[in-house]
């Protein structure tokens, strides 16, 4: 089963880009890191789509049969980074593929208007966004070793675990009806 992450925090370091390559790495995922893949600012016009990030972007997208979307909540929103990547994607990329969703918050109430936002933009594209979704506040990392505590990690794996279930099922039924 292949699972891309799509990790929206556009910082080179930070809690978002330590979250992402904890799935990356435990789970054996593919990981997309908008940190790295620098895409144009979507504009709609067909020559964006001959750029060499956005080709990159839609194929491991299309390859994928599951997605976990992380971003960190800025101003109470989901990273500019990350919405500009999904500008770039369609229904064909998402259509009836189960999806988890993940954000990091800086502390406090944040995170629910990302996880909010992004469950609104995976109705819209067809996808099937996962009952489990997951906020990491500051307390979640252990930042000097650049990883997840343990408590958090735990988290990480019931929403990969549920992220599992919801892919082999949609999965299995593509394939029955196939």
């Amino acid at each position: 089963m292949k699972i891309t992450v799509l990790s929206g925090g556009p910082r080179k370091t930070g809690r978002t880009k330590i979250a992402a390559n904890y799935i990356a790495e435990k789970f054996n995922t593919e990981l997309v890191d908008l940190s790295e893949l620098i895409l144009p600012v979507f504009t709609g016009e067909e020559s964006q789509y001959e750029n060499k990030a956005v080709k990159e972007l839609q194929e491991k997208v299309r390859a994928a049969e599951g997605i976990v979307l992380l971003s960190p909540e800025y101003h109470g929103g989901m990273s500019g980074a990350l919405k500009n990547a999904l500008d770039f994607l369609n229904s064909e990329y998402f259509a009836q593929k189960s999806v988890a969703l993940l954000t990091v918050a800086g502390g406090g109430k944040g995170g629910i208007n990302t996880l909010n936002q992004l469950r609104v933009i995976m109705r819209a594209l067809y996808a099937n966004a996962i009952p489990k979704q997951l906020v990491l506040d500051p307390h979640c990392f252990n930042k000097e070793e650049g990883k997840l505590f343990d408590e958090p990690a735990a988290l990480v794996k019931q929403l990969m675990d549920e992220l599992t279930l919801y892919t082999k099922v949609t999965n299995q039924i593509r394939t029955e009806n196939a």
